[in-house]
């Protein structure tokens, strides 16, 4: 099969297009076909070897993904959920930047065929990201003020559609040109980072969600209220940080269930959840670097899809 590697860490250049094997499934998983996948900062980081701690490679070539959206081809003896020819979407157990990908059956769900593959094919990671670090690490509840960074990318619109589903009140940082579109989102307030330090125009914060690598932490801790706390899906250390600062860090790791891709499926087909596609790139070496080179450098809005079928 067709699949875009790495041989080693480093820049865009180290993404290769290669002919691998068709990866092996056991018992308990299934061999999905892929229409389509998404690239996610994480694999940016992963390709860079910034997060060893956390991602680390096992060996090389290594391929990339996590998401996927396609059609069952074949299922282990154990699997009783889904069958050959469902359309499915989740997350891969091998890399997902190639034609076919194992998933564990339970980090799939079946995909309804009023959504087409590129719109699920966005969302996975980044829909669950949100939603363990809303709900599960920030407890979010009705009526609180929160503050997103990075409003306009991938985990961000996301989180703000889910933070305004929930019934808070949502600050986001976002480039002037993309204030009108995380506004239509839901989000509240919006901060300019680029002309404004967001702690001085943040105040009175329940939950910061740090969805940004980079951001000053200690600004962080001056937004919150008295028992506030900061989720982070980018500083693994971010409890022993912000402890300095008199508040709580959580760093957010994704446990996914299967009936959490169902709930996102269904907000989907109902359209109060929506992936915006910024552009849809080919399976293809010279498009994939181009595509990491953009989430590196903080030029997207929303995610960066990859067709690997029409």
């Amino acid at each position: 099969m067709r699949a875009i590697t790495i041989q080693e860490y480093g820049n865009p250049d180290v993404l290769r297009g290669e002919q691998v094997a068709v990866p092996s499934y056991n018992d308990n998983q299934v061999l999905v076909e892929l229409y389509a996948t998404s690239v996610n900062p994480v694999d940016c980081n992963i390709r860079a070897g910034v997060m060893q701690e956390v991602f680390p490679v096992h060996s090389f070539p290594h391929i990339l993904g996590l998401d996927l959206a396609g059609v069952v081809k074949e299922v282990g003896t154990a699997v009783t959920q889904f069958k050959q020819g469902d359309r499915v979407f989740g997350l891969g157990s091998t890399g997902t930047y190639a034609e076919y990908a194992v998933a564990e059956e339970d980090q799939l769900a079946k995909l309804s065929s009023t959504i087409t593959f590129q719109e699920a094919g966005a969302l996975p990671a980044v829909a669950l990201t949100a939603w363990h670090s809303l709900f599960h690490y920030g407890e979010l509840k009705e009526g609180q003020r929160v503050l997103i960074h990075g409003g306009a990318g991938g985990v961000g619109h996301v989180a703000i559609q889910m933070a305004k589903r929930a019934g808070a009140y949502v600050m986001t940082t976002a480039r002037a040109s993309n204030h009108e579109f995380v506004r239509s989102l839901g989000a509240d307030e919006v901060i300019d980072y680029t002309s404004v330090d967001f702690s001085e125009a943040a105040r009175d914060v329940d939950i910061v969600f740090d969805f940004i690598m980079g951001i000053d932490q200690q600004k962080n801790s001056n937004v919150l209220k008295q028992g506030g706390r900061i989720v982070s899906i980018v500083t693994p250390s971010i409890e022993d940080i912000v402890k300095a600062y008199g508040v709580e860090g959580k760093f957010v790791v994704v446990n996914p269930k299967r009936e959490e891709l169902e709930q996102i499926e269904g907000w989907l087909q109902e359209q109060s959840l929506k992936s915006y596609i910024n552009e849809a790139y080919p399976l293809a070496e010279e498009a994939l670097r181009m595509a990491h080179t953009r989430i590196e450098t903080k030029h997207t809005r929303g995610k960066l899809v990859i067709q690997i079928r029409e």
